[in-house]
């Protein structure tokens, strides 16, 4: 099964990127602005991107370290696909190691995700280190 994956480093405390991915209001500041639900273990997340909403169950939150979902929502691509986000520091600097994996295939909507998770992965690094970043509505167009 094909996995997305990206690493990024980013100028920020491992425990400022670890907010932005285990709280609601952080995902909200750069995956997209209309981001609600329980972030907590066996809780669901819902990513709303105009009419489509994704749903992902909260499996793991170790602190500053690993937040991994499930993602439970009826799209086909994307159903029982795991997304984890890896994080260690070094010097002040955090490097996020980003999986979107268990793809059923390695299709043309796989391609598409992959260059959209580079675009968000850069909005959160945006956010984290200015405060400030570029959530679906307001994400590059590819």
């Amino acid at each position: 099964m094909p996995d997305i994956l990206h690493k990024i480093s980013i100028n920020a405390p491992r425990e400022r990127v670890y907010a932005a991915l285990a709280t609601v209001d952080g995902l909200a500041g750069w995956w997209t602005s209309t981001t609600s639900g329980e972030s907590k273990p066996g809780k669901t997340l819902e990513f709303h991107f105009g009419k489509h909403v994704a749903l992902m169950r909260v499996d793991a939150l170790d602190q500053g370290k690993h937040v991994e979902w499930e993602c439970t929502d009826d799209n086909p691509d994307w159903h029982g696909t795991k997304l984890t986000f890896d994080l260690s520091e070094d010097a002040g600097r955090t490097t996020l190691l980003f999986g979107h994996r268990a793809w059923r295939e390695a299709n043309s909507f796989f391609a598409h995700c992959s260059m959209k998770w580079a675009t968000f992965l850069l909005s959160l690094r945006q956010y984290v280190e200015s405060g400030s970043g570029s959530p679906f509505p307001r994400d590059v167009a590819i």
